[in-house]
Formats: structure tokens, C-alpha cells, sequence
């Protein structure tokens, strides 16, 4: 990714889609920038990145689950529209976090976290989640915590 903020690569991404005229690239873009504008308006504030990738990660999320129902329900093309609509959103999240980066972020985090089972959970996953917000599905995150504190 670039050095400009979130908001503004994502305007970029906007104006290159509409000289390409990609209607569906452009139009996953606009639901990006709508809901980040809804956001804005309603709590008055202009989001920076950390906010910018919680917004997208939900995004994510509400569309991997509606992929998921919508191929249940056997409507293959409206789960397609959707994870093509994930896969356009994922464009402007950092890369991903190997599995033994993440292994070794829990592993740290547990360390710090100084307590053992369950009962540390909600620091580990405190000290996690910012780390990786737009780098990890933090629900996985939290199963593979999870497993291992109570292992």
C-alpha cells in the first residue's frame, strides 16, 4: 500500500475504477466510501486508518457471512457478488499475517498476558486485537487463543 491515508487511496481507487469503467469494482468501492462517510456524519469525526480498517474488516465479515447464506439457500450467484465484492475490499487491507507470525504474536501475547486459562483471554485478545485489526480474521484469532490457553 501507499503512504497516503486509507481514505485517500481509496478515493484514488474510486476515480481509477470510473476511467476504467468497471461498474462493479466501482460500485464495491462507493458501498467503501458511503460507509465510512455514514460513520463520519454520525459520530462527527474524520476516521484515520486504525478506524478506517475496522470499517473494512466488518465489511469482510457481513459479506463472507451473506456468501455463506446465500450458498446454503443454493443462490450461487448472489454468493459470487459477494466475494468478488470481498475480494475488492480486501485490496486495501495490509497483507495478511502468515500462520507463524500469528502463532508467534499469540504465543507473545499469552506471555505478556501473565495470567494462565481462560481468565486471560480478555488481556490477550486486548493486546492482539489492534495489532491485527485488517491482517487477521480476529473471530480465528480468538478460537486459536482460545484453544491454546485452555490446552
Amino acid at each position: 500500500m501507499s503512504d497516503l491515508p486509507l481514505t485517500e487511496t481509496i478515493k484514488a481507487a474510486m476515480k481509477a475504477a470510473m476511467r476504467a469503467r468497471d461498474k462493479e469494482r466501482l460500485g464495491t468501492i462507493r458501498l467503501i466510501q458511503s460507509e465510512i462517510k455514514r460513520i463520519e456524519v454520525d459520530e462527527r469525526i474524520e476516521l484515520d486508518d486504525a478506524r478506517v480498517l475496522v470499517v473494512l474488516d466488518k465489511m469482510i465479515k457481513q459479506r463472507r457471512d451473506s456468501a455463506q447464506q446465500y450458498h446454503a439457500a443454493g443462490r450461487d450467484e448472489l454468493a459470487n457478488q459477494e466475494e468478488r465484492e470481498i475480494a475488492v475490499i480486501q485490496e486495501f487491507l495490509p497483507a495478511q499475517l502468515s500462520d507463524a507470525e500469528l502463532e508467534a504474536m499469540i504465543d507473545a501475547a499469552v506471555a505478556n498476558a501473565g495470567g494462565s486459562g481462560m481468565q486471560a483471554m480478555g488481556a490477550v485478545m486486548a493486546e492482539l486485537k489492534p495489532k491485527l485489526q485488517g491482517r487477521a480474521d480476529i473471530g480465528a484469532v480468538s478460537k486459536l487463543v482460545k484453544a491454546r490457553l485452555s490446552a
